[in-house]
């Protein structure tokens, strides 16, 4: 009975640490999820120098 018991007691101490495992993993992707999605955002709001210079009119 006590070894039952020891066995029931590892397996559920695996299963928490896969569950903990699993969590880690998902939040590592969403974290690169989220810098490739605002390293695009930055790339579509990113305006080149020489464009600003051409927006305004040249002082008389």
């Amino acid at each position: 009975m006590y070894e039952l018991e020891l066995h029931k007691i590892r397996a559920a101490e695996l299963v928490r640490r896969a569950a903990d495992e699993r969590l880690v993993r998902e939040a590592r992707r969403a974290r690169k999820a989220a810098a490739r999605g605002s390293v695009r955002r930055e790339r579509e709001r990113t305006v080149s120098a020489g464009t600003d210079r051409e927006r305004f009119a040249h002082a008389a």
